[in-house]
């Protein structure tokens, strides 16, 4: 990591308690008890916030994470944080009046203040990286096709902060756009000759003396080492490294929604959130939304199709209508017929709710009815998935678990039409990587990102 980016972390910390000072004034000053003010606390608070961190993870490098994903640790930092503080209050007994709407002016505070400052600083970190202010340096070794994926990928986002100054290889075999520099025993040179953040090593795994005297030579000059194994056949697993004695072992774990306490635990979510949602925005929602079909085109409010769920069974899924009542979904060739920009068939209204997502909140009735959840891979139409499933890659193992409203997919980009076998290849393999990875934080997640593409737009929704 360099200069710029071990500065940027300090920031980092140094914002942190700036804006616990700030939550804690507010708190004071809220509650009318600002000639309370005791600096004792504000260190206590201090000291806890940073040792919570140290379990919650909150100052984890996630520059290749969305945003949303820093707003759910935030959330678990917090909790921990209220725990261990109002434990250590109590057991203190500080002076000061430190009652519950105390409590809900520090937290809350700390929330929104901690939320947008981090923005603040992601996003100037973000211009630093799109302007080469902050780049890690990188040199590949071995120009493999993990080597490929990871230059194309570092290239395309920026905002990842990786700049590839080139790459090492035996064979003259180079990446399109990546310099060569030489041979992978010019290792040595390279390093003592330039300057390198981090060498990623993307030789095939059984080169194994190769990889050792790779990383040998790293640690010489105490440059930070990736390695990107070819366990490209795990990439949608929930895989984890131990070891036994000296030996690696990859485990590829089960899945966590076999678990009887985690499927419980989804779907209490699924009937508390689906419920909250048709209590409050529903019932502003439902019969304003129904209005505007009603007076803008004829037929049905909703619209009602085949789709396959878990276990491969099929059930009816709930949408408000946004085509014309004579539209077709099987064209005269007997394809099917999937939404495309500038669609003829949609109407008015009906774009404004597939661009918003407004079209899919009935399906909360198939959440409630238990053949749907919040969060999971969308379900396709039957002609969609009998078109799909002999030419993508494991695409029946998406209905190993309930499809959901949203999904890890939809808060990728991968919305809309799949017009390639490539497209829907890219589909599925996020939504494995969610059947893989789920865990109650990561469904958090994926609403609040689904909340925050509603207001941002998607170019992908049509």
């Amino acid at each position: 990591m360099n200069k710029k980016s071990n500065r940027f972390v300090l920031i980092r910390y140094v914002n942190d308690a700036l804006v616990v000072i700030a939550a804690y004034t507010l708190a004071v000053g809220g509650t009318g008890h600002l000639e309370q003010w005791n600096p004792a606390f504000g260190l206590l608070s201090l000291v806890i916030w940073y040792f919570v961190s140290s379990f919650s993870k909150l100052y984890a490098d996630r520059r290749s994470n969305k945003y949303a994903e820093e707003i759910i640790f935030i959330v678990y930092h917090l909790v921990l944080f209220t725990i261990l503080l109002s434990s250590s209050l109590f057991f203190l007994k500080p002076t000061g009046a430190y009652d519950l709407l105390f409590f809900i002016y520090f937290i809350g505070g700390n929330f929104i203040f901690a939320v947008t400052t981090k923005y603040i600083l992601r996003k100037n970190r973000h211009a630093a990286f799109y302007q080469g202010r902050m780049d890690d340096v990188v040199l590949l070794v071995g120009a493999t096709a993990a080597a490929k994926n990871f230059f194309d990928t570092v290239e395309k986002y920026y905002y990842y902060g990786y700049k590839v100054e080139g790459i090492i290889d035996d064979e003259l075999n180079n990446i399109p756009g990546c310099d060569y520099l030489g041979k992978i025993s010019q290792l040595d040179l390279i390093l003592k000759s330039r300057y390198i953040d981090e060498v990623v090593i993307a030789l095939p795994t059984e080169d194994y003396s190769t990889i050792q005297r790779c990383i040998n030579i790293c640690d010489y000059y105490k440059t930070k080492v990736r390695i990107l194994p070819d366990f490209k056949q795990y990439s949608t697993s929930a895989v984890s490294i131990q070891t036994i004695g000296q030996l690696p072992v990859v485990n590829v774990g089960r899945l966590p929604l076999d678990r009887l306490e985690n499927r419980i635990l989804k779907r209490i979510f699924d009937v508390c959130f689906s419920i909250l949602f048709f209590c409050t925005f529903g019932l502003i929602l439902f019969p304003l939304i129904a209005l505007l079909i009603k007076l803008t085109s004829k037929g049905p409010i909703f619209f009602r199709q085949e789709r396959w769920g878990l276990n491969n069974e099929t059930l009816i899924c709930y949408k408000f209508r946004t085509m014309v009542q004579e539209s077709e979904d099987i064209d005269k060739d007997g394809n099917y017929r999937q939404a495309h920009k500038d669609d003829p068939r949609i109407t008015r209204i009906g774009a404004f709710l597939r661009k918003t997502n407004l079209d899919e909140i009935p399906q909360f009735w198939n959440v409630i009815l238990g053949n749907m959840s919040v969060v999971g891979p969308r379900p396709h139409p039957t002609p969609l998935n009998i078109e799909s499933m002999n030419t993508v890659d494991n695409y029946m193992l998406r209905h190993i678990v309930l499809p959901g409203i949203s999904g890890w997919a939809q808060v990728n980009g991968c919305r809309g039409e799949t017009r390639t076998t490539e497209d829907m290849q890219e589909r599925v393999d996020f939504d494995l990587s969610y059947i893989h990875r789920w865990s109650f934080w990561l469904d958090c997640q994926i609403i609040l990102q689904t909340v925050i593409n509603f207001f941002r737009g998607d170019q992908n929704a049509y």
